[in-house]
């Protein structure tokens, strides 16, 4: 078992205290939203805390810059999730009354489909097209190299590098 990292909990606190209210104003500016701002702000910081090869911050020019480039990171996600939700509430207003999933039902619906979107979103391009080509549509490797303009062979790799990363990303939530 290793011991703490306590020199980069201390650097972490170090940003924190000369940081933090700084970079929940930057926030705010951006979302509009002092609530989230003060909770992407916490994630920056939680997200530091938990790196295991953290930055020395005293070894950084722009501490301010190194925060800004997580923080750009956490709205982005924080976007995609704002916009999944809309489609998904979207949708549940389609249904017939009796089919509307409980309210446990379409958090567990939500934080799938929020897993699957950063799954997704994590892949190369391409390789996430063809993964989606196969799962969403059924279609075919030969069909998929047709539409994409790769060699069969090149579509088989991409989804078995797509299955993999999706499973990997799976068990390590796990």
């Amino acid at each position: 078992m290793s011991a703490p990292d306590y020199a980069s909990s201390h650097q972490v606190e170090h940003l924190y205290c000369n940081h933090h209210s700084w970079l929940q104003g930057w926030l705010r500016k951006k979302l509009g939203n002092t609530f989230d701002a003060a909770d992407l702000a916490q994630d920056v910081f939680m997200r530091l805390l938990r790196k295991k090869e953290a930055e020395p911050a005293q070894n950084l020019r722009e501490p301010r810059a190194y925060l800004t480039t997580i923080a750009r990171g956490l709205v982005v996600e924080h976007w995609r999730r704002r916009e999944l939700e809309q489609s998904w509430l979207e949708l549940l207003a389609t249904m017939p009354e009796p089919e509307v999933p409980s309210p446990e039902s379409r958090l567990i619906f939500l934080e799938a489909l929020v897993s699957i979107d950063q799954m997704l979103a994590s892949l190369k391009p391409q390789v996430r097209t063809a993964f989606l080509l196969a799962q969403l549509e059924g279609l075919t490797c030969p069909q998929i190299a047709e539409r994409i303009g790769k060699s069969v062979a090149t579509v088989e790799r991409y989804i078995a590098s797509a299955l993999r990363h999706c499973y990997t990303l799976r068990f390590e939530s796990l």
